[in-house]
């Protein structure tokens, strides 16, 4: 076939990639298409019936009432996933550099064991969770979860920044050796400047996790300071009618900080995924 002959077949392949883009795109905009038109109708407007309907007129009020509701928990939910990403996140980087380049006898072991807590099912283990920090008296609230999530996120950024230090060239820690480096010394002076990639991939993912926890919250969380999920169920639950408008803001506006967070690391989340992703 010729060059002219292959300028004038018709491109069914590109066709077919952008209707499945097109399909793929419109099913995950359904949700929020009903999440933002239902939250600007009004009680009586907003019925099942009408769900996919635009609103018979475009009422404010369902966001200031979300608002007014959660606004002390989303300050809640950041004082609980700053600090929980960022520790996490430097424990994860400590022991991925020493499995990864420090290692000692047993080591595969000890990373093997630290994997096996990415496959504990969080809702088998809340009663015995349960049991101990009530008679650890530990207590209940954003001390205590930031404590949860520190422990159970220490398995996946382990094994992110693992992966992600097996990138690195032997040669590099061997002339800090040379130096008189020590294993301190190497780490904060010349692993921890270029692992910026990977604490991005950490710190998102840290932050999605603890920030869209409802199970912790539940348990640990306490009464007395609500993290944004536990107020968005109550704002859901809390009166005899459903009140469909305030809940689907308070959805909508419960989305916006990790929103914010995928729009300003997204476009480093994908590289520093995958720079650790051909080490296994």
């Amino acid at each position: 076939m010729n060059e002219t002959a292959k300028k004038n077949v018709f491109p069914w392949g590109t066709l077919v990639r952008y209707i499945l883009l097109l399909a793929s795109l419109t099913l995950v905009l359904i949700p929020v298409y009903v999440l933002f038109v239902t939250s600007f109708k009004t009680s009586a407007d907003a019925d099942p019936s009408r769900t996919w309907m635009l609103p018979q007129l475009w009422d404010a009020t369902n966001w200031g009432r979300a608002w007014d509701t959660l606004y002390p928990s989303l300050i809640n939910s950041l004082s609980l996933v700053i600090p929980s990403s960022i520790i996490s996140a430097m424990l994860g980087s400590m022991n991925g550099f020493v499995l990864s380049k420090w290692r000692f006898p047993g080591a595969n072991i000890v990373f093997t064991l630290i994997l096996f807590g990415m496959f504990l099912p969080y809702q088998a283990v809340m009663i015995p969770l349960m049991n101990l920090v009530t008679n650890a008296g530990i207590g209940f609230g954003i001390p205590t979860l930031i404590m949860m999530h520190v422990v159970f996120g220490i398995p996946i950024t382990t094994l992110i920044f693992r992966n992600y230090y097996e990138t690195i060239p032997g040669e590099l820690i061997e002339a800090a050796r040379v130096d008189g480096a020590g294993m301190l010394r190497t780490y904060f002076s010349v692993v921890l400047p270029i692992s910026i990639p990977s604490f991005v991939v950490v710190l998102i993912w840290q932050f999605t996790s603890a920030w869209n926890d409802f199970l912790f919250a539940l348990f640990f969380g306490g009464s007395k300071d609500p993290v944004v999920t536990v107020a968005l169920n109550n704002l859901a639950h809390g009166s005899i009618m459903a009140d469909y408008g305030a809940s689907m803001a308070g959805a909508l506006i419960a989305s916006i900080p990790t929103l914010l967070v995928y729009i300003a690391l997204g476009k480093y989340f994908v590289g520093g995924l995958m720079s650790g992703s051909v080490k296994g």
